[in-house]
Order: C-alpha cells, then structure tokens, then sequence
C-alpha cells in the first residue's frame, strides 16, 4: 500500500479532493493511505507561526525552517516503509512532472509532500527532499494543487484503482511510446456532420490497432512534437 503525507498550511483545500475523486475510491479499496498533516502544528509561538520576512529583503515571506523539519521528521518516524521514503518539494523551479515521475512514485511504499507557499521556502529546507517537482512553467499561490495534481497521477496507477485493469493505462498519452493518445469515438456515429472513422466500425482488430497507432503520431507531431 502506498502512504501519502501531504505537509501544507492550508489543508482544508484537499477536502474535495479526498472526498469526491479516484483518490478516495483508491482509499476505500485499501491501495493508498493518504494524511494531510497541516504544518501549523508545527509553528512557532502562541500564533503557530510558519513564515517569516526574508534576510537581505524583498517582497512577501518565506516559509520557515523549524515547523517543516519538524512536520517531516514527524512523519518519517511514524514510517512503516522498509525503504526511505519519497520527499517531494513542490517548487517552480523543480524538474517538470512526468507520467514516468507518477509510475515511478505509484511504486513507492511512502511519499511526502510538502506543499510550498508564500513567496517560498527557506532554502534550507530543501535539504529534506528527495525531488523539487513543478507542474509546468508558471506560478501558484501554495502548492496544494500541485501536490494534489501528482497524488491523483500516482495513485490512478495503483493496481486495482481504476476499472479495466492495467490496460486502463497502458495505451493513454505519455505512456508506452511516450505519445499522445489516440482520437476515441462513442455513441452516435454522426453527430452535426461528424462521422466516427469508418475503420472504429469495421470490426477489423488490426486496422483498429494501425490507424490508433497512426493517430497517435500524428496528433503527437502536431501538438506535442517536443515529444518526438
């Protein structure tokens, strides 16, 4: 079973989250564990502070060290995980997120999340992680949607978790070949003028397989082709 903890200062944003999506169902079947452990707990002072101005100046505040060490260690303690555990920084200037990022954390027993906010972390902090992952080029308020944007991409791939088994997975974009996913098609046939490829209705399993290939490639080339 993968165990997720996700550090953040604002952990009522994951209500929805753990309630109403593949994550709880994935939950409820006993695939992953997941605890949003919220970090001003941790602070300091009789207002539980966890941020502070940055020395030498500048805008906004910066996370401070003690109430994060303290959160993480926290849970590395309470670690049933005969391997080390995971510890992911959600950051803007961390490596780009990739499907091979989320098979790669679906096969870890234990992974920590801490959810970056304010203006950011003190440097220091980022001795904890075993990774600094971003979901794109551009800047957020906190890190919760980051860190919960990566549960849902590790935790689909759980065996089990979604219907259909492993070929659930294995044809969709960025998977296998690295391409993107092939055109799909359902219910009606026509639709104001737009026809479901005749080959989809041919019943002939190979030329299904060659023109889902040929898709494939071509929407990559033409959408992705930083992919090729």
């Amino acid at each position: 079973m993968l165990h997720i903890d996700i550090l953040s200062v604002q952990p009522q944003m994951f209500g929805g989250f753990l309630s109403e999506s593949i994550v709880m169902r994935a939950s409820k079947k006993g695939a992953c564990e997941i605890n949003i452990v919220d970090i001003k707990e941790y602070g300091i002072g009789r207002w539980h502070k966890t941020d502070d101005k940055p020395y030498g100046g500048g805008p906004g505040m910066l996370m401070r060290c003690e109430p994060v060490f303290e959160a993480v260690e926290k849970c590395l303690a309470a670690s049933t995980s005969s391997k080390r555990a995971r510890v992911v920084l959600t950051s803007p200037a961390g490596k780009k997120f990739t499907q091979r990022d989320a098979e790669d954390l679906s096969r870890e027993e234990h992974v920590i999340f801490i959810c970056g906010h304010y203006e950011g972390f003190d440097a220091r902090i980022e001795t904890l992680a075993t990774d600094l992952f971003s979901v794109g080029d551009f800047v957020m308020t906190g890190g919760e949607l980051a860190a919960a944007a990566m549960t849902d991409a590790a935790v689909r791939l759980l065996p089990g978790v979604l219907g259909g088994g492993p070929a659930a997975t294995s044809s969709e974009s960025f998977s296998g070949e690295g391409l993107l996913e092939f055109p799909q098609y359902t219910h009606p046939v026509e639709f104001r003028g737009m026809k479901v490829p005749e080959v989809l209705l041919s019943g002939n399993h190979a030329k299904i397989e060659a023109w889902r290939k040929s898709e494939a490639k071509r929407l990559t080339h033409k959408r992705r082709p930083d992919l090729v």
